[in-house]
C-alpha cells in the first residue's frame, strides 16, 4: 500500500463516520507547496469517544494486522493529545491528533477539498498550514518548519492578512516576520 492509498482510505473512513478532520503536515505541504516525502500523515480529527469503537473497527479493515490502540485513543482524547495507527507491513503510520484549542477547530472549519484520485478529501487551508509550522518552529527550532513554509509561500496564494493576525494571538509573529524579510 502507498501513502496515498492509505490517506485516501482513512479519509473515506473518517468521512464515513462524519469525523469532522483536516489532513495537514507533509501530506499538506505537497499540496500547497512542493511535494516532498514523508512516510507518515498527520490528520486533526474532532473524535468523540462515541466514534471511538467504529474508528478502529473501521481501521481494523484496512489490514487485520494494523496497529491501533484503543487505550492510546482514550488517553489521547483525554489529554488532546495524539494517537497513531500503523500499517505493519509498509510500516506507514497515520497520527490522529485530536481537537485541543481553538485553532485546531479553525483549521477543520477553513478545511479546503482537495481531489484525490476521484475523491475529496479534506487538506489544511494554506494559511493554518502555515500558522501550525510556525508553531512546530516554535516548539522544535526546526528549520524543515520554515522550508515548508518557505515552499507554501512560493507555490500558494494566501491571505496573509489572516496569517498575522493568528500568528500575532499564536505568538509567533516575530518568526514570521524575520522569515519574510528573508525571502523578500
Amino acid at each position: 500500500m502507498e501513502i496515498e492509498d492509505l490517506l485516501l482510505r482513512v479519509a473515506k473512513i473518517l468521512d464515513k463516520l462524519e469525523i469532522p478532520y483536516v489532513i495537514t503536515g507533509g501530506m499538506a505541504v505537497s499540496v500547497w507547496g512542493r511535494p516532498r516525502s514523508t512516510m507518515d500523515i498527520d490528520i486533526i480529527v474532532k473524535l468523540e469517544p462515541k466514534n471511538v469503537q467504529m474508528l478502529i473497527k473501521e481501521l481494523l479493515n484496512i489490514d487485520k494486522d494494523v496497529y491501533v490502540s484503543e487505550d492510546a485513543i482514550k488517553e489521547a482524547l483525554e489529554r488532546k493529545g495524539e494517537f497513531n495507527f500503523i500499517d505493519p507491513n509498509t510500516q506507514l503510520k497515520v497520527d490522529f491528533w485530536i481537537v485541543k484549542n481553538i485553532f485546531n477547530q479553525q483549521e477543520i472549519q477553513r478545511a479546503v477539498p482537495q481531489e484525490f484520485e476521484g475523491y475529496h478529501v479534506q487538506f489544511v487551508s494554506p494559511e493554518d498550514l502555515i500558522l501550525s509550522k510556525l508553531l512546530w518552529h516554535q516548539e522544535s527550532y526546526s528549520t524543515k518548519q520554515l522550508d515548508d513554509i518557505k515552499s507554501v509561500l512560493a507555490i500558494s496564494k494566501v491571505d496573509m492578512e489572516y496569517i498575522k493576525n493568528w500568528a500575532e494571538k499564536q505568538d509567533t509573529i516575530e518568526i514570521l516576520n524575520t522569515l519574510l524579510s528573508e525571502i523578500k
